[in-house]
This record gives C-alpha cells, sequence and structure tokens, in this order.
C-alpha cells in the first residue's frame, strides 16, 4: 500500500494539499492511505521547517507548496 502523509499546521494551503492528495488516492489504481500530520514533533522529525509538505512512502516530496492532484498522482506512479 502506498502512503501520503501531508505535514500541516492547518492553514489553508495544507487544507488544500490534504484534499488534492485525497482525491489523487481516489483517482490512482493502487491501493493509497492518505493521513494528516500537525504534531509538530512529528513534522521536525521530517525536517520540515515550511509547511504545508507532502510525504510519499516516507520521502519528503515536496514542501511550501500545494501540488495539485495529478501532480501527486503523477508522483504515485
Amino acid at each position: 500500500m502506498e502512503e501520503i502523509k501531508v505535514l500541516g499546521s492547518g492553514c489553508t494551503k495544507c487544507k488544500m494539499l490534504f484534499d488534492n492528495a485525497k482525491k489523487a488516492a481516489a483517482m490512482s489504481t493502487k491501493p493509497v492511505s492518505v493521513e494528516y500530520v500537525d504534531d509538530i514533533d512529528k513534522i521536525l522529525d521530517f525536517g520540515i521547517m515550511v509547511t504545508p509538505a507532502l510525504v510519499i512512502n516516507k520521502k519528503v516530496v515536496a514542501a511550501g507548496k500545494v501540488l495539485s492532484a495529478q501532480k501527486i498522482l503523477e508522483m504515485l506512479n
């Protein structure tokens, strides 16, 4: 199973990225879990200093920007 985590503080951009991640998961042909992480200690464990951030399969793939659902889907495949 693929795993997406959106790291964020609850801001509008963070929520937008989370929504796009859920859309990408729904479009994927693979099973994908999507989680929103707002615990600052867990965010810092990834070395993130700016949110929102996107983590796919334990690897940070973007920080500080909102990716489209299509771009996230491309990264999953």
